[in-house]
């Protein structure tokens, strides 16, 4: 795996990353370069798009308001998507940022809201989950964006599954209270997580989740966990037991 730089100062960018390109960036994106970083003509960003790598571009400085980016050398190869999907019950604003942020960091390659009979927040900001998640991969060296998907009601989810995948459920009353153990038994898998909203799924739903052959639920703990708080303990359980924090599971690398 190419080491990440972490030194430079990463962006996000849409246009298309070969060698000798140049590329001038947007107004916001000029004002953080030049006024917030106060970076100057000479000095190097990386750039990155979701599709052609990281590359190493240099700053020309095209007006006092304006700054060209000159790519100089491809420095990682785009890497395979992130093939974890998961699926959360919308939270306000403010958390549900932290958790797109953390999901992001976590590995996830899909985020796809889930309306259940809990679930407090009606309204989602799609585009705004995106921002989130550009902002997370440019701090974190991720080059893979996640996909965000418009919500989708529970029943539905549980209608259009693809039995291709197995789903892992957070369930503060799973049958099996060692986590890992249950894990163990859908490694090599493709995976998806779910977590329920504040108040937890209802009885209906979560019997009719338990009734699929292709999920498992997995514990959490004895204590009652926030529900951003247990999208991080899942994500965790789940990546160093199945996935890349495993060394050899089936969620690759970003």
């Amino acid at each position: 795996m190419a080491k990440y730089d972490f030194k430079t100062q990463r962006i996000f960018v849409d246009a298309d990353l070969d060698e000798n390109t140049e590329i001038a960036t947007d107004r916001q994106q000029s004002n953080y370069l030049l006024n917030v970083l106060r970076l100057r003509d000479g000095d190097r960003v990386l750039l990155f798009n979701g599709r052609d790598g990281e590359w190493l571009a240099g700053i020309e400085r095209a007006s006092r308001k304006e700054a060209v980016l000159a790519c100089q050398a491809q420095t990682r190869p785009q890497p395979a998507a992130y093939d974890l999907h998961y699926y959360f019950a919308p939270l306000k604003q403010a958390r549900l940022d932290y958790m797109v942020q953390k999901a992001v960091e976590m590995g996830a390659g899909v985020l796809q809201p889930v309306f259940t009979h809990h679930t407090q927040v009606t309204r989602i900001n799609t585009d705004r989950m995106a921002t989130n998640a550009r902002e997370a991969a440019e701090q974190c060296g991720i080059l893979s964006l996640p996909e965000c998907l418009e919500p989708v009601k529970l029943e539905h989810l549980i209608a259009d599954w693809r039995a291709d995948r197995h789903l892992i459920f957070a369930d503060e009353s799973a049958a099996e209270t060692d986590p890992l153990k249950a894990l163990e038994t859908v490694v090599g898998k493709r995976l998806g997580v779910l977590v329920g909203p504040e108040g937890g799924f209802s009885e209906d739903e979560r019997q009719v989740l338990l009734e699929q052959k292709w999920l498992t639920a997995i514990s959490l703990g004895p204590r009652i966990l926030r529900a951003d708080t247990a999208a991080v303990a899942t994500l965790t359980l789940v990546q160093a037991v199945c996935g890349d924090l495993a060394g050899d599971g089936a969620t690759p690398s970003g």
